[in-house]
């Protein structure tokens, strides 16, 4: 083996050397076909320059990697994403969208900021301040995927209540569809989840929420049931078609009727996700464990082996890693609801993830100070 990898190295020197100096034979053109030339400082280039590198489609950005999901993602950098990068109000008319007209209703111009860790020092604070992540050093940092639901019905009106009304960020946005629509970087410091910002990925789906017996609800806004007695999801006419990416979509809870179940002690009522949001999310999930290694496929289980249904103990909150919900981290907070199948969205992103390559790319690097 050692010998092959060495005449490898031999073979892809030369052929380094016929790039550099345009040495035209058929068989380096043959060669330099499949391994490309080299750049000034001896990288290996195998695209064809001025070629469009078209994107799959379902592609996560970590780190400045793609990664694939095996389900439909639309980045911010799209013309019909969500970019929690820009500083005007995406919905705002054009006039008053800036930040000159916008610093009144909002506390700063950005809605992210950077991750920090327990000893962090200046040199890392200087290395990662301008965005420099690598992904060996996000590894070490995040290890929590947050949940939450967005009681705004849509991706789009979530999007447009968090970005131009509230100030606020999340990496992920999942629609009824199942479209998901990443607004950031997953390195960015989204602010979502109050204490676990810097240690975690957030995301929020799109689904009407949980209420209390008595409680007003937008149940009867959002939800009808048709002649056969399916619940079907009805977008409110002042938001047109909602922004829902699959045309002429009907959504419907993935059980019908209310689920009925308690979180923080509450007994709350909620319709479910659709089954398109139960299909996208365990791949979305898959994909960040095989990136981040350090977010498992798992939830806080109490005694008895159940997901807590509660806010955590600051201890338990800060030894955990892996998938958790808006309310295991604040008790002010029911995301994503009694409604929320945790097993079945664990159990699928263990059984998809069983199927990704074993590992995880970045490399071994030095933990950052302090974790």
């Amino acid at each position: 083996m050692a010998n092959r990898q060495h005449g490898r190295r031999s073979a892809l020197g030369t052929l380094r050397g016929w790039c550099r100096h345009g040495v035209a034979v058929a068989v380096a053109g043959l060669a330099l076909a499949a391994t490309g030339c080299a750049g000034p400082t001896g990288e290996v280039f195998t695209g064809t320059p001025g070629a469009e590198l078209e994107r799959a489609g379902d592609e996560i950005v970590v780190a400045g990697r793609h990664f694939h999901t095996g389900t439909r993602v639309v980045l911010w950098t799209e013309p019909d994403g969500y970019d929690a990068y820009r500083v005007e109000r995406r919905f705002a008319p054009i006039e008053e969208a800036g930040w000159d007209a916008s610093k009144d209703k909002l506390g700063s111009p950005n809605r992210f900021g950077t991750r920090t860790w327990p000893g962090m020092t200046d040199e890392d604070r200087e290395a990662v301040r301008s965005g420099g992540w690598d992904l060996p050093k996000l590894q070490h940092v995040v290890d929590q995927f947050v949940v939450h639901y967005d009681v705004c019905g849509v991706s789009q009106q979530c999007f447009n209540i968090l970005h131009d009304h509230r100030g606020l960020s999340v990496h992920f946005l999942l629609d009824i569809d199942g479209t998901i629509y990443q607004t950031m970087d997953v390195k960015e410091k989204a602010w979502h989840a109050t204490r676990s910002n810097s240690r975690s990925v957030g995301i929020e789906i799109a689904n009407m929420g949980a209420y209390g017996t008595g409680e007003d609800d937008p149940f009867d806004r959002w939800y009808a049931v048709d002649e056969d007695g399916r619940v079907r999801i009805t977008v409110p006419p002042a938001l047109g078609d909602g922004g829902v990416r699959t045309p002429n979509f009907v959504g419907r809870p993935a059980r019908n009727g209310l689920v009925i179940g308690e979180v923080q002690g509450r007994t709350l009522r909620q319709y479910d996700l659709t089954p398109e949001q139960y299909e996208a999310l365990p791949k979305l999930i898959a994909t960040l464990n095989r990136a981040l290694p350090k977010m498992v496929i798992e939830a806080p289980r109490d005694e008895r082996g159940n997901v807590v249904p509660g806010v955590l103990t600051d201890e338990a909150w800060r030894d955990f890693a892996g998938v958790i919900a808006h309310y295991h981290i604040q008790s002010n907070k029911v995301d994503p609801g009694p409604a929320f199948q945790w097993e079945r969205v664990l159990d699928e992103a263990r059984r998809l993830r069983a199927k990704m390559p074993a590992g995880s790319p970045g490399g071994n690097v030095l933990e950052p100070s302090g974790r």
